[in-house]
């Protein structure tokens, strides 16, 4: 949020996304009720009073990058998929777990960057979302976890770069695998 010099860390990232998804795309409400939702300030603190001027956090290639090398090897597979978003890695098991009891998914690819800062905060958002993550998958669901846990951007960038280390196409492909020990120990 180009506003705050030192924005809390679950609002690097997708947060701007998320915001405009909901005020821009869905229309659900305007954006200064958005911002005022999803942070209790206005949008005018963040110097976001017009509606479209919501910009992607500071992870945002890292996101799309990990989704861009996913969703090919979701697509080579022949299988559908579908992307949504939210504020941080600590709500992606709580999303994942949500979306589960919609039985709806035959699988999920938890995507990601929790980068080291200056606190403890770093060690509680990795080791609590992939905590999380392996409940969830101890608990019967497909889950390939993809969530970075790095020093900084650049070797978040190297990881999830699609023609480089490709993480975001290994945690698909690790779900996809799931899935297939799942049918073939079921019987499918």
């Amino acid at each position: 949020i180009p506003f705050d010099t030192h924005p809390h860390p679950r609002l690097w990232g997708t947060f701007p996304r998320v915001l405009g998804h909901y005020s821009r795309e869905l229309k659900l409400f305007p954006l200064e009720d958005a911002v005022r939702r999803m942070t209790s300030y206005s949008a005018q603190r963040f110097k976001l009073t017009k509606r479209g001027e919501v910009k992607p956090g500071f992870y945002a290639d890292i996101c799309d990058e990990l989704c861009k090398g996913a969703i090919a090897a979701i697509e080579r597979a022949g299988a559908t998929w579908e992307r949504l978003a939210v504020p941080g890695a600590l709500e992606l098991p709580g999303a994942i777990a949500l979306a589960a009891t919609t039985k709806k998914f035959d699988a999920y690819v938890a995507l990601g960057c929790v980068l080291r800062g200056e606190t403890t905060h770093y060690d509680i958002v990795a080791n609590e979302s992939a905590r999380g993550i392996m409940n969830l998958t101890l608990d019967g669901h497909c889950i390939g976890n993809g969530i970075l846990t790095v020093e900084n951007h650049g070797q978040a960038a190297v990881r999830a770069e699609a023609a480089g280390q490709n993480k975001g196409g290994g945690a698909a492909a690790a779900a996809l695998h799931l899935i297939a020990l799942s049918r073939q120990w079921a019987g499918d």
